[in-house]
């Protein structure tokens, strides 16, 4: 078992002071459960349930006071896993909270998509909601030192960063396919608006074959024969499920900047190899560049959202092909991004991009100095971790 610090775990402790009810979402096999039991072991009389269990599902959709109170007994904090599970568990979890004094309330799910309508209304005001990612870089580098991580980095490209991948390492390529396999196929398949698993399965090769590169609806349409509507439907649940999150193009009015198509992502590079069934090491690919684009935008995702910074993302292409691949805006100020593999390509940002935009940070980002650009400033690297700067222009 990884007995790594999570840097989600500090904000969730935050919460417990607020009286508030604790949401917290992500994928399977991330280390939900793991972290809130762990946060939990110094609490008293706590009651774990699990909601894939139906006779627990069966109590809390009792939603009368006097059921709750027996089912709780005398526990002060209730963990519900896999809270989507359970009709109306929002309201479930506001009579908890507001006529059962002292009872924390934790939920965890694995599906934004079903657990947000079931929550979001009866729960306004009364909750705390985080989302919870793979292993993050500065996690893996916090637990293993720079030089160890730093090691690691091949391998995370190909195989991802689930916790079971990383601690087992000789069987990677088969935990990697099991959690693809499980919540790519099982849960979403749970999904009411999944109707064709079929069409999902190949919508997935298509968007993995198409890794940093624009991806055109219509397109898809076309080669998947199905309409655009089911494309925008599925992607959508994709996104809801925590396999997928796309980038827009920015444009702010200018003639020449393409203001229609996205970019779609992977939250996990091994995920996304699975699906191809493509696990070949970094010296034979041929999509290494793609690779370490997804890897740095899915890690970056990781980085803002633990360290609460909150901005927008977007790509940024002309009909002259100039382009930049990853820009966040906060504030109304920019910072711009390339992503390139090999250190040694030459690589320098559109004067038409830094004239209209007017950048404050612009990077290119390589395998030499990729530390600073995923670097938690909420998290305090270890004694002896050294980190290079970024090129900036």
């Amino acid at each position: 078992m990884l007995n790594i610090s999570r840097a989600l775990k500090v904000h969730i402790e935050k919460g417990w002071k607020a009286k508030k009810v604790i949401v917290v979402i992500g994928p399977r096999q991330v280390g939900k459960t793991t972290l809130i039991q762990e946060i939990c072991q110094n609490e008293k009389d706590v009651l774990f349930l699990s909601a894939d269990d139906p006779s627990v599902r069966s109590n809390l959709e009792n939603q009368s006071e006097q059921n709750l109170r027996r089912l709780l007994n005398n526990a002060k904090t209730v963990f519900i896993d896999e809270a989507q599970r359970v009709e109306n568990i929002g309201l479930t979890a506001k009579i908890i909270h507001d006529l059962i004094k002292d009872v924390r309330v934790i939920l965890s799910g694995s599906s934004a998509l079903e657990i947000a309508n079931k929550i979001n209304e009866p729960l306004t005001g009364r909750k705390l909601e985080f989302q919870m990612f793979p292993v993050s870089w500065q996690e893996l580098n916090d637990h293993l030192g720079y030089m160890t991580s730093q090691s690691q980095l091949n391998n995370r490209l190909i195989f991802g960063m689930y916790p079971e991948v990383i601690t087992h390492p000789k069987t990677a390529q088969n935990v990697i396919s099991g959690i693809a396999g499980s919540y790519l196929y099982k849960d979403l398949l749970n999904f009411q608006g999944i109707r064709k698993p079929e069409f999902l399965e190949k919508l997935l090769i298509a968007l993995a074959l198409q890794l940093g590169s624009e991806v055109n609806y219509n397109e898809l349409s076309s080669l998947l024969r199905v309409d655009r509507k089911t494309i925008e439907n599925y992607i959508h649940l994709l996104e809801q499920a925590f396999v997928i999150f796309k980038l827009n193009p920015l444009s702010r009015n200018t003639r020449n900047e393409l203001n229609t198509g996205r970019k779609i992502y992977f939250y996990d590079n091994g995920v996304r190899n699975s699906l191809l069934g493509d696990f070949k090491s970094v010296e034979l690919r041929s999509d290494m560049g793609a690779l370490w684009e997804n890897f740095m935008i899915s890690e970056r995702k990781k980085r803002n959202a633990y360290a609460q910074q909150q901005c927008l993302t977007y790509f940024w292409r002309t009909y002259q092909q100039q382009e930049v691949d990853y820009i966040e805006e906060a504030n109304g100020e920019f910072k711009a991004y390339e992503f390139k593999w090999n250190p040694k390509s030459k690589a320098k940002f559109s004067k038409t991009f830094v004239s209209n935009y007017n950048p404050i940070e612009t990077g290119i980002v390589t395998p030499e100095n990729f530390f600073d650009f995923l670097e938690m400033p909420a998290i305090k690297i270890k004694s002896g971790s050294k980190s290079s700067s970024k090129n900036k222009e």
